[in-house]
């Protein structure tokens, strides 16, 4: 954002009647010496001799068309701002219109993404599947995982036969709420199960095996190192509703104060009388 200084070449510009009517004679308009003349009544010798002081104290800019004889006058951006002080009010509307735009789209992406909250794994001849909660609510999903993400906690064991996602997401919420993993309990609408990738299983294998468990199934894989130790493992997503509703508020305001800004500066550009 460019900053008006007023020094004193433009002081003395600005001390003329006569080149303050020119000033507003150019408000939103390109115009030629013979333009301003017809609007102002002056003599094209008089108007020359004003444009070139107000050129000089860089209130008024000049652009001469190649191959033309004519040359058109415009104001710059201090000789506006001098006539719409509310410029720079648009310029800081315009940037936080971005910024709530910028700011929703990433509250709606990391809903979308959601986070991980649960694990559900049935190990190796075995016929209970164990519910492990994640303590917090970790990172936002991505492709690749570190340990220091999760802090999962068994709060339940289920049989495996006549297994639901119904069942697994009762157990998980549930448990976790009575056991005070979680404050609060969550929607099972806002809990979505699906089967756990590579990265999950050898990440689940570290947080659940013991350490002989872990060297015997890295004895077992040399592909997938610890993902061996388990098998059936599904991962819990869960989607904050509150990332959603910031997304919504944020693109709201972004549409009004972007029409506002519009419509501001489409004012702005309208010849005052």
């Amino acid at each position: 954002m460019s900053k008006v200084t007023l020094d004193i070449n433009t002081f003395k510009a600005l001390a003329s009647d006569t080149r303050l009517d020119i000033l507003r004679t150019l408000d939103g308009k390109k115009m030629s010496l013979k333009d301003i003349s017809n609007a102002t009544s002056l003599n094209k010798a008089t108007l020359h001799e004003h444009l070139t002081r107000l050129h000089e104290a860089g209130l008024v800019k000049r652009k001469e068309r190649q191959g033309h004889k004519w040359v058109y006058y415009k104001l710059s951006w201090t000789g506006e701002c001098l006539l719409h002080p509310e410029n720079t009010r648009i310029v800081i509307l315009f940037s936080t219109t971005f910024f709530c735009l910028f700011f929703g789209v990433i509250n709606l992406l990391n809903y979308a993404k959601g986070r991980i909250v649960g694990v559900a794994s049935t190990f190796p001849n075995s016929n209970i599947t164990g519910i492990y909660a994640v303590e917090e609510t970790g990172n936002i999903l991505t492709d690749s995982y570190s340990y220091s993400d999760f802090c999962l906690r068994n709060v339940a064991n289920i049989p495996t036969q006549n297994q639901t996602i119904v069942t697994l997401s009762h157990a998980l919420n549930e448990n976790a709420t009575s056991q005070g993993v979680w404050q609060v309990a969550r929607s099972y609408s806002e809990i979505q199960w699906r089967a756990a990738e590579k990265s999950d299983e050898i990440l689940v294998a570290c947080k659940l095996l013991s350490e002989s468990e872990m060297d015997a199934a890295e004895g077992a894989s040399n592909v997938y190192g610890f993902s061996a130790g388990v098998s059936d493992t599904m991962v819990a997503i869960s989607q904050d509703p509150i990332l959603l509703y910031i997304a919504i508020g944020c693109i709201i305001i972004c549409t009004v104060l972007l029409s506002i800004g519009i419509w501001r500066l489409w004012k702005n550009k309208i010849p005052k009388i």
